[in-house]
C-alpha cells in the first residue's frame, strides 16, 4: 500500500513536520501542495515553499508551491482551486500550520493572541472547510490536524492560557468535524508526539541545542502520519493519535533510528496525558 498518485494539501510544510510527511508521502509517487507563507529565505528559519518543492520533486513526488496566509480565506480558496486544477482533486488535507508563543496571560499581548488563534484555530477550521467539498470526492479521504488530545487539565493551561486554548482549538476541530462527516466517509484525526521534535521551534524557542538533543525527528511523525492515511477513512475517525503509539500498532519494536543522536532519556511534549506516559515502553522526562 502507498500514496502513490494521491493528492495532499499541507499548510505550513515549508520545514520541519509538515514537509517531513510532504517527502514521505512523495517518496510513494504523490502530488504535494505546499501552502505557506515564506517564500524569501528567512535567517533562523530553515527552508522556503519553493526549497520544499524541489526536495518534493527529488523524492518521488510531483509538487506545487503556493505562496498562501491561512488567515486569508481567498488565498485558501486559491490555493486550493489551484491544486485541484493541477492535480485533479485533494485526498489528503494537513493542518499543520502553526503559531506558538509560551507566555501567561499578562504577558501575551493581544497582537500574539489573535495570530495564535487566527493560524492554529481559526486556519484549521478554514482549510478543512474549503477542502471538504474536494475530499469527498476522494476514494480514502483524511484530514489530519496537528494537534494534541483533549487532555483538560490546569497544568496545560496555567503558564500559557492563550496557546493552549489555540492549540486545543485545532484538536476540537477534530472531534467535531470527525462526527459532522463521518457520514461522508472523511476522517478527521489528530497526531501528536510523544516526544519533543527536533524543529526550528524547538531550537529557537523551547530550549535550543539541550531539548534538541532530547528529541526525535520529525522523520517519526511524518511515517505515523503516513500509516494513518493508508488506514480506511470510514473506520479511522475521530482519533487523537501519538506518534509512537501508532507506529507501534503498525509492528515497528525499533525507535533509536529517529533519535540517532540523542540522549538516554527523551523530553516528553507537551499535552502529553499521564496514561500515555505510563504506557510507553520509552524513557520520557517530563520537562513542562
Amino acid at each position: 500500500m502507498s500514496l502513490k498518485g494521491k493528492t495532499l494539501f499541507i499548510s505550513g510544510g515549508s520545514r520541519g513536520i509538515g514537509l517531513a510527511i510532504a517527502l514521505r508521502a512523495a517518496r510513494d509517487g504523490a502530488k504535494v501542495t505546499i501552502a505557506a507563507k515564506t517564500a524569501e529565505p528567512h535567517p533562523k528559519l530553515p527552508g522556503t515553499i519553493y526549497s520544499a518543492a524541489e526536495e518534493i520533486e527529488q523524492a518521488g513526488g510531483k509538487a506545487l508551491p503556493v505562496l498562501c496566509d491561512i488567515r486569508e480565506e481567498a488565498q485558501v480558496a486559491d490555493a486550493v482551486a489551484k491544486t485541484v486544477e493541477r492535480f485533479g482533486g485533494i485526498d489528503i488535507c494537513v493542518n499543520n500550520a502553526s503559531a506558538i508563543q509560551l507566555t501567561g496571560t499578562l504577558e501575551t499581548d493581544m497582537k500574539r493572541y489573535d495570530l495564535m488563534h487566527q493560524i492554529n484555530t481559526r486556519g484549521t477550521f478554514l482549510v478543512s472547510k474549503i477542502c471538504i467539498a474536494h475530499l469527498k470526492l476522494a476514494k480514502n479521504p483524511h484530514i489530519l490536524n496537528l494537534a494534541p488530545p483533549l487532555d483538560m487539565k490546569a497544568k496545560w493551561f496555567k503558564n500559557h492560557v492563550a496557546y493552549t486554548m489555540a492549540k486545543f482549538g485545532m484538536s476540537m476541530c477534530t472531534l467535531g468535524m470527525s462526527a459532522e462527516f463521518a457520514g461522508a466517509g472523511i476522517a478527521v484525526n489528530s497526531l501528536w508526539p510523544i516526544s519533543t521534535i527536533d524543529t526550528a521551534a524547538v531550537r529557537n524557542l523551547l530550549g535550543g541545542a539541550t531539548v534538541a538533543a532530547m528529541s526525535r525527528s520529525p522523520d517519526i511523525m511524518a511515517d505515523a502520519a503516513h500509516a494513518i492515511f493508508l488506514r480506511p477513512s470510514r473506520q479511522a475517525t475521530g482519533n487523537f493519535y501519538i506518534d509512537e503509539e501508532v507506529l507501534r500498532a503498525e509492528g515497528v519494536t525499533d525507535f533509536s533510528v529517529y533519535a540517532p543522536g540523542g540522549t538516554d532519556q527523551l523530553a516528553g511534549d507537551f499535552f502529553v496525558p499521564d496514561e500515555v506516559f505510563a504506557n510507553s515502553q520509552t524513557k520520557v522526562k517530563r520537562i513542562y
